[in-house]
């Protein structure tokens, strides 16, 4: 699995990745981390968002998914 750098994003560290897949496509994967004073730390992972042919458009998908994820959910 290739890694992309951690970036911040409205109080949500975002960390995507891609897993390289035998057929030769790219999965993209996306971690989230977020601490909370009253909850403490929360991690999200999502798994298998989209499949592409180059690790650079995986990569690219799962920075712009993260953007909406927290914009819808805050």
């Amino acid at each position: 699995m290739q890694q992309s750098g951690t970036t911040q994003y409205r109080g949500y560290a975002v960390k995507p990745s891609a897993h390289y897949l035998p057929d030769g496509t790219f999965s993209s994967n996306l971690t989230l981390r977020r601490s909370d004073r009253r909850t403490g730390p929360m991690s999200y992972e999502f798994y298998s968002l989209g499949y592409f042919v180059s690790e650079a458009d995986a990569l690219e998908f799962s920075r712009r998914w993260a953007r909406k994820w927290v914009d819808t959910r805050g």
